[in-house]
């Protein structure tokens, strides 16, 4: 498996600013703001940690929030609420290779029910050409059409095998089978 972590050691320090979610959606162009900075519009946001390499969705919510007011956490950013399908999509040098769709079986924000792949495409914005040509690998997330993370890595789920649909088994979802084995991958 890959995730975040293994490539931290190896991405150049100009290139971070994508794995800051907050910086991110600066860039591109969303409304949103860092603890200390209030919305200036009463309304539904997403609330998430600006930088996470355990799981980036992880300490994600969606919370109302009142004109002028300052009470997300240190550490945390909101940003206007997007709406549309999960999709993730993998980039090798810049040239798409892979689109899966997330469904969610909750409210969660950092869980899914299950990944399938799609044939969607999406074009990166201008802002990720080149971060995309100097790295071997890109993934971003997007809802709707709207990028919500990006990270310098594959979508290992979808790697070295055909498959078409993944379902994840989580740890407090764990099913054993009728002769005792453990049955399912399990996600952190």
């Amino acid at each position: 498996m890959i995730d975040d972590s293994d490539v931290w050691k190896t991405i150049d320090a100009e290139d971070l600013w994508i794995y800051d979610k907050l910086i991110l959606s600066r860039r591109l162009g969303y409304d949103c703001g860092p603890a200390g900075v209030a919305p200036t519009v009463t309304g539904r946001y997403c609330v998430r940690p600006i930088s996470n390499y355990r799981s980036m969705g992880r300490g994600s919510s969606i919370v109302s929030i009142e004109q002028g007011q300052d009470t997300i956490p240190d550490g945390y950013f909101w940003c206007e609420l997007f709406m549309g399908r999960h999709l993730s999509f993998d980039y090798n040098r810049g040239v798409q290779c892979l689109a899966v769709e997330g469904i969610k079986h909750d409210e969660r924000t950092d869980r899914f029910a299950l990944w399938k792949r799609v044939p969607d495409v999406f074009v990166l914005p201008g802002i990720l050409h080149a971060v995309a040509q100097r790295h071997e690998w890109l993934n971003i997330e997007t809802i709707g059409d709207k990028i919500i993370e990006a990270h310098l890595r594959y979508n290992d789920d979808f790697a070295n095998h055909g498959a078409n649909t993944i379902v994840p088994v989580w740890k407090e979802d764990f099913y054993s089978s009728p002769a005792g084995d453990r049955i399912g991958f399990i996600l952190k």
